[in-house]
């Protein structure tokens, strides 16, 4: 098999509809599951939701698994660079050759779905059942199984989770999902399923309310963040933080988390309940070796995430894409780093809330370079210039047509002090911004 086979499969893909093309329905993807043999039932699953914080969660539950031995299949998007990152097996994105044989595999099945007529699978529904057959051929002892959007009608929802995840909920992709915290609360809720736990990060009280209806309506459990797990302490430590952690079944102390901000030791703390729930039947009520804990904590990485991609200045990237999430970027920034001069570079989807995700960094950034990233829902860069103006005045903004011209004028501008080390460029606005910012500075 050659590469050009992995791109021709890429493209073949990326011409269906996309993402964010919705039609509400699992029929489309448990027809082709049927034909397939449900492959998804051959392992057992930890699903999760939410708005921000879902990937690097399930890093993270990922590496608690495969530190205790368990072979894992991860499923996450959007991904930063290759399609491949999205399907993971034993920690490494599946390989040119695999992706190529599993796409090969499924076609044939996709095919007779879109030959029953009306809407034909989409982007999203081919990659995941070739992730739910990759898992079941490979095969793996769990899988871990991010939704793309919302929950309820989400195609990745033809599994029956032994836990549900639910990550910090706050109002996106408002095109798609109700605009009310309670009515995406409703949607994300629908992976829970009967006989499940629940494992439901901090949320907004509407939102909580909806879970915990949801749980009682099936017959699930609930392990809340702040009453049944959840952060004890943590302090800011060189490259990321120390944390402890108090679990379902005990606590876990003396954890160095390599990544930055509250809201990553509240991920951790999320992912070491799931596991916990997730512990199979018969191993009691036995915390989980804590050396454990903090030996798969340590080795966490979230790429795109609040990191550093080089020294001298400090770029930072991240993949803030909606006001909560930027809202956690900018206190992260203010915890972690002492920066006496910070520049953005900013590419925002015209689909999002601009306004919102610019206004946090206002009190942040010196100067902002706005430009667009390779996306085609990227928005264009004097739309974004006179948002910005409006909110940093037009003094403080600055335009570049792409990417890598935006972060050389960042550097510039940010060194243009003279000051040795306090100086930084912080990528962010969406996660193509994120991926495209990362395959630009690690080749990555």
């Amino acid at each position: 098999m050659s590469s050009a086979d992995y791109q021709d499969v890429q493209a073949a893909i990326l011409a269906r509809a996309g993402e964010s093309l919705i039609h509400p329905t699992l029929d489309r993807i448990r027809a082709v599951m049927d034909l397939l043999g449900e492959p998804q039932r051959n392992y057992r699953v930890i699903h999760l939701t939410g708005t921000n914080g879902k990937t690097s969660t399930a890093r993270m539950v990922d590496a608690l698994l495969r530190e205790r031995r368990l072979r894992v299949g991860r499923y996450t998007s959007p991904h930063l660079v290759t399609m491949r990152e999205r399907i993971v097996i034993d920690g490494e994105p599946i390989s040119e050759e695999a992706f190529v044989a599993t796409y090969r595999d499924v076609l044939p099945y996709v095919e007779m779905v879109d030959a029953r007529g009306g809407v034909p699978m989409s982007f999203f529904e081919v990659l995941t059942a070739m992730a739910y057959a990759a898992f079941a051929d490979a095969p793996v002892d769990v899988a871990v199984v991010e939704v793309g959007m919302g929950g309820r009608w989400d195609a990745t929802n033809v599994v029956d989770a032994d836990v549900a995840v639910v990550t910090p909920i706050a109002i996106d992709h408002t095109d798609y999902l109700p605009d009310t915290v309670d009515g995406i609360a409703d949607e994300k809720g629908g992976i829970i399923k009967p006989g499940a736990v629940a494992v439901v990060a901090q949320q907004p009280v509407a939102a909580a309310e909806v879970l915990m209806r949801r749980a009682a309506e099936v017959g699930a459990r609930v392990a809340r963040e702040g009453l049944e797990f959840g952060v004890v302490h943590r302090d800011v430590a060189l490259g990321g933080q120390q944390i402890a952690l108090k679990g379902l079944r005990g606590g876990y102390d003396g954890v160095f988390l390599p990544l930055f901000g509250g809201h990553q030791a509240s991920n951790a703390a999320v992912a070491v309940a799931a596991v916990e729930a997730f512990a199979a039947p018969g191993e009691g009520d036995e915390q989980l070796d804590p050396d454990l804990v903090r030996t798969a904590l340590a080795g966490a990485s979230s790429p795109g995430r609040m990191e550093v991609v080089r020294r001298s200045p400090t770029v930072l990237v991240d993949a803030a894409h909606n006001p909560a999430g930027m809202a956690a970027t900018v206190d992260t920034v203010q915890e972690a780093f002492t920066f006496s001069r910070l520049v953005g570079v900013v590419s925002v989807m015209a689909d999002k809330d601009v306004e919102g995700i610019l206004e946090p960094l206002e009190p942040l950034l010196t100067e902002i370079v706005v430009t667009r990233n390779s996306s085609p829902r990227a928005m264009e860069v004097p739309e974004l210039a006179r948002i910005a103006e409006d909110i940093f005045g037009p003094d403080r903004v600055h335009t570049a047509p792409r990417l890598d011209d935006a972060i050389d004028a960042a550097v510039t501008l940010a060194e243009s002090t003279g000051e040795f080390g306090g100086a930084g460029v912080l990528v962010t606005g969406s996660v193509v911004t994120a991926g495209d910012a990362r395959h630009l500075m690690k080749g990555a």
